[in-house]
């Protein structure tokens, strides 16, 4: 059972979409006229419904009617979240996962909107954190001399000069090289294959507002110029060529 609750469903609602909605459904003109002019310059009435119970037998189905109501936006119906819950009724007992809107896996922070801005600010506050318990148990600490305090900053060794001297690749370009390997793989894949439909898939529909995301494509391209210095269609040729 999905409790929806709609915001303001009777002051939302164009009066005109309502009517015609009503002549699409085959409500004569006779029974339209007589309820309009009741909605003409009236701010109250008595009884309006907004609570709709969505029934389903899965999960699945309560998701589809909600994504109906989600295309109602249009003639200015809007579901209240915060209003709006669902139940699962089972004589077995049965526990729900919480459904959250970010989780950090792996000390990487995932959102619900597929974003990384949430992430990088998570990590400039982190970095902050530290400069200021540094500043604080350093800079101000007045048990130390000046001459500590530069020892302190100036004693450190780049990642980059600990790596040079183990002889351990760099993390990133060893991660851009296994999506170059992986884009020789999607290249030669066989038709019928998934993850080649995917990636050769063109959607349908309106971009959302905002600037265009990058495209995986988009991005491997990039790759493919700045490390190899040649275009994209080149180099999926020459993939296809290998055996």
């Amino acid at each position: 059972m999905c409790f929806v609750d709609l915001e303001k469903a009777f002051d939302r609602v164009p009066r005109g979409v309502l009517w015609g909605v009503l002549r699409e459904y085959g409500v004569p003109g006779p029974l339209i006229r007589p309820s309009a002019p009741y909605t003409i310059g009236v701010s109250l009435v008595r009884t309006a419904g907004n609570d709709v119970v969505l029934l389903a037998s899965s999960a699945r189905h309560p998701q589809q009617s909600l994504d109906r109501f989600a295309k109602c936006e249009a003639a200015g119906i809007r579901i209240s979240t915060s209003k709006s819950e669902a139940m699962v009724l089972s004589r077995k007992k049965v526990e729900c996962l919480l459904w959250v809107k970010e989780f950090k896996y792996l000390g990487v922070l995932f959102t619900s909107e597929g974003r990384m801005e949430q992430e990088i600010d998570r990590r400039i506050g982190a970095r902050s954190a530290v400069m200021r318990t540094l500043h604080r148990s350093v800079v101000l600490k007045r048990e130390l001399s000046q001459k500590a305090k530069l020892l302190i900053c100036r004693d450190r060794v780049r990642s980059s000069a600990i790596q040079e001297e183990l002889g351990v690749e760099p993390l990133l370009l060893r991660v851009e090289r296994n999506q170059m390997r992986w884009l020789g793989h999607l290249v030669r894949m066989p038709p019928g294959r998934l993850p080649g439909e995917v990636s050769r898939a063109c959607p349908s529909g309106r971009r959302p507002p905002g600037r265009p995301r990058t495209r995986w494509r988009d991005y491997v391209s990039r790759l493919a110029w700045e490390h190899l210095g040649i275009p994209l269609d080149e180099l999926e040729e020459v993939a296809e060529e290998r055996e």
